[in-house]
């Protein structure tokens, strides 16, 4: 052990000297109360170290302790359905030992060291291995195959496997390697701050599909993408975190509450298990693993929990699995960057943050991406990040967005005034983009439809043309617009109202399937092109605003999957037919 004496506790930052041994990113023991911290800079034997916990009560002369290793996360079975802290603490655990009264320097390992898992081989003696290949499997949930991995930089040839039930700490099988035998467990420790190897990454070309209107249509995330939430505070935000953990197209969710207020992650905590999945019909949390660090938790740990949750979410995808990682949200987590590079007396950037904030988040974003997996396969995994950005005041122009724009290639920009109009989900269609739309085109075609992207771009220039009409609409009044200005404004009405608002709670209309979003774009389009051929023959546009199967166009998204085909058939024909009717009473 390589220890030394405190010299000054200034919050969570605590100076010590005599540490001429000790690393870089070492984790640290603080005082006889054990309180866990990580060293974040050397000058000579003096180390600045974060503390994870409350520091009150340290104080000059106790003793720095380091454990000559980096910060880093145990991964093995019993990760899925875990409430871990943000340096991989078991909550629950921690509650059995210290009660609801959180004491300081508790020590519980992340994973249960004493369960047994029923361990299935799927490879064999003389098998040749290299690191990152399944050698077996554990059914840790009725959702999830947990793969046992040879561990990275091992490889050779099996000299034994075991099938039976296990506990993480027994050997499983042995690999004769050029430089003897290597045990193999069920579980492995990663340092955080290292992104786990991987033999190649792919172009972000293929949809991750979450069944949310606004989100697949017009600002679509590819599999592997990264994306951006920002809002102010009743945006929505949490409730497009939940869609999409609930209906996107991963295996696995890893959701990190950084820094929100407690009753918040609470409300998490309290809904996850009780979401359904929609594959298996059990609980969402089944797989997913929660990482809660309210902002009534020590600042420091924050800065870790981002760093924590994106290696669980690596060592899944390194399993071949979809993974999404939330994190709610990066904005708090900057705060805790901003409070310790303050502490260390560095030179601030712009509103005080670091200089190094860019940088910093840049890590942590392009840690995401759709790879070819280390292996003797050619395996394909995919990690997704969305994070949410809280703003104050919902103002984007503040550093931690503008840096978070310039990393991102999708932008979800949450509107308040949206949200005031009980418009769900609040993203704004002008502001928001997804720079990913041009290489998902030959995607949409072979997937959705041949002329999706045709579609959408209809739709965007029509919700476009509305913005520019409602000024003068507003100046001026409705009467000053020509008929086929205001057919415009109507058909961009019904697409907001129709087509970009959808209701969360409603059990039909909180996922839409591909084929069903490409139905309803077809009708209200061939709405507006009908009425505008008839208003070209002379047909009074009062008559086509209000005609009938607009009601059923609207009540389109309310529609059963198996149905859609029908309902669009009997939509179209009472539409052609309702147009006729006007063209005919026009012309009386």
């Amino acid at each position: 052990m390589k220890s030394g004496t405190i010299t000054k506790v200034a919050g969570p930052l605590v100076i010590a000297e005599g540490m001429r041994d000790a690393n870089m990113f070492d984790v640290v023991r603080v005082s006889e109360q054990r309180l866990i911290g990580e060293i974040i800079e050397m000058h000579g034997d003096r180390a600045s170290v974060q503390v994870y916990e409350e520091t009150s009560g340290l104080g000059p002369g106790e003793k720095v302790e380091s454990t000559g290793m980096p910060l880093s996360v145990e991964l093995g079975p019993g990760l899925i359905g875990s409430i871990y802290d943000g340096i991989q603490r078991p909550l629950n655990e921690i509650m059995k030992v210290a009660g609801t009264n959180l004491k300081r320097g508790v020590d519980v390992p992340s994973l249960d060291h004493n369960k047994k898992w029923k361990f299935t081989p799927s490879a064999s003696i003389g098998d040749k291995v290299n690191s990152g290949d399944v050698i077996g499997t554990v059914q840790e949930t009725s959702a999830v195959l947990h793969k046992i991995l040879v561990p990275n930089k091992i490889s050779g040839t099996i000299e034994s496997i075991k099938e039976g039930e296990f506990t993480i700490d027994e050997v499983v099988a042995t690999v004769k390697t050029d430089n003897g035998a290597e045990d193999i467990k069920m579980f492995v420790t990663w340092p955080v701050r290292n992104g786990r190897p991987y033999k190649k990454k792919l172009s972000p070309d293929i949809l991750l599909t979450t069944g949310q209107r606004p989100i697949d249509t017009l600002f679509p995330l590819a599999k592997g993408g990264v994306a951006a939430v920002p809002g102010p505070f009743g945006s929505g935000k949490t409730v497009v975190q939940h869609q999409l953990a609930k209906w996107a197209a991963a295996d696995i969710i890893v959701y990190i509450g950084c820094g929100e207020r407690g009753n918040e992650m609470t409300d998490v905590l309290n809904e996850f298990p009780e979401l359904k999945d929609p594959r298996t019909g059990n609980s969402l949390m089944e797989r997913t693993v929660l990482i809660a660090n309210t902002s009534d938790m020590p600042v420091a740990a924050r800065e870790a929990s981002i760093y924590t949750g994106i290696t669980i979410a690596e060592y899944f995808r390194d399993m071949g699995y979809t993974v999404a990682l939330m994190a709610d949200s990066t904005s708090r987590w900057a705060e805790a960057l901003r409070e310790m590079s303050g502490r260390l007396e560095e030179m601030p950037g712009e509103e005080g943050y670091p200089a190094y904030l860019g940088s910093r988040l840049a890590q942590f974003y392009e840690r995401a991406g759709r790879v070819i997996v280390n292996g003797t396969e050619d395996t394909e995994g995919a990690l997704s990040v969305i994070g949410a950005v809280s703003p104050p005041g919902g103002d984007i122009s503040e550093p931690v967005s503008q840096a978070t724009l310039r990393i991102v290639k999708v932008f979800w920009g949450l509107d308040a005034n949206l949200a005031y109009k009980r418009h769900f989900p609040a993203i704004n269609w002008l502001t928001s983009y997804s720079l990913y739309t041009d290489q998902l085109e030959n995607w949409y075609k072979e997937n959705a439809a041949p002329d999706f992207m045709e579609l959408r771009g209809r739709m965007l220039a029509l919700l476009q043309d509305e913005a520019e009409l409602e000024e003068i609409v507003n100046l001026v009044g409705m009467d000053a617009l020509s008929a086929p200005d205001r057919l415009k404004l109507e058909s961009a009405r019904s697409i907001r109202e129709d087509y970009l608002h959808q209701n969360a709670f409603d059990a039909t209309d909180t996922y839409t399937s591909l084929k069903k979003q490409v139905l309803m774009m077809r009708t209200i389009l061939s709405y507006y092109d009908k009425a505008l051929d008839a208003l070209n023959k002379g047909a009074d546009i009062e008559l086509l605003v209000n005609i009938p199967v607009r009601e059923r166009i609207g009540r389109f998204k309310y529609e059963e999957e198996n149905n859609v085909d029908n309902e669009y058939e009997s939509i179209q024909s009472q539409l052609n037919s309702d147009i006729d009717d006007v063209l005919k009473r026009s012309d009386d």
